[in-house]
This record gives structure tokens, sequence and C-alpha cells, in this order.
């Protein structure tokens, strides 16, 4: 068995601050964005029945900037996707990739029983999977 069959959601995810209240302003959004150096950020469930959600630079630059759309007057609440796709942080990243294919993101949120703790993406997840299959190669035929 190939060392790709043991890479977890978990090995590739990236931990992520505190989620942000739903009412922060747009501009408050990409100061975060810019000051931590990430493209996304989780917003915070408003209670346990909600679900959280994630605002990207791109949903801000479709749903705000391109329609003229104030950024101190705008909050993410209103630009996010919601709900968003969880998967496990115990998921072999195969499976990952396969499902984020499937619905065609970019992106899942990481949880570990129940609890959010990290964000990831299909870049990261295809990445490792290729750098992992490539030394793999050098060991064996392949799958």
């Amino acid at each position: 068995m190939t060392e790709k069959m043991n890479v977890k959601v978990r090995q590739v995810m990236t931990p992520f601050p505190e989620p942000v209240d739903g009412l922060a302003t747009v501009r408050e959004a990409i100061k975060i964005m810019s000051e931590l150096k990430i493209g996304s950020l989780v917003i915070d469930r408003r209670d346990d029945g909600d679900e959280y959600g994630v605002v990207v630079v791109s949903d801000i630059a479709a749903k705000v900037i391109a329609q003229n759309r104030s950024l101190d007057r705008t909050n993410v609440y209103e630009v996010m996707s919601k709900p968003t796709l969880t998967l496990s942080a115990h998921m072999n990243i195969k499976y990952g990739i396969r499902l984020l294919g499937q619905f065609e993101l970019e992106r899942a949120l990481v949880v570990d029983h129940g609890e959010l703790v990290g964000l990831v993406t299909l870049r990261d997840m295809v990445f490792r999977y290729v750098e992992i299959d490539r030394t793999a190669g050098a060991d064996d035929d392949g799958d």
C-alpha cells in the first residue's frame, strides 16, 4: 500500500483563525484577508442550528466590486456561500479530491467530530497527491 493511501485531509488543511461575524463589512473582510494573506474567510454561525459560510475574494469581486456596491455598507453575509461542503479531517485526500470535483468546488471546511478545525483547497490536496504519487512511483509500478 502506498503512502498516498494514508494522507488525510487534516494533513493538508489550513487551520484558520476564529470565524468572522456575518455582520462584518466587506471592507473589514478584505482587511483581514490581506493581513493574513489568505483568499477566504469562514463566516460564523448565528447559533447551533445554523451553518458556517465562506466568503472568497472572487465572491467580493463578482458580487460587490463588479456591481459597484459599497465595501462599507455590504456585509459579508450578503455575499458569502452558505451552507458549505464539509470534509472529515480523517478522510483520505483522494476522496476529498473526488468530492470537491463532483461539486466543482475549490475549497471545503474541515470538521473533526463535529468541530470546525480548518479549510482545505482542491489545489492543496491535488498538489500533495501528485507529490506523493511521484515519490511512490519511484519505488513501485504505481496503483
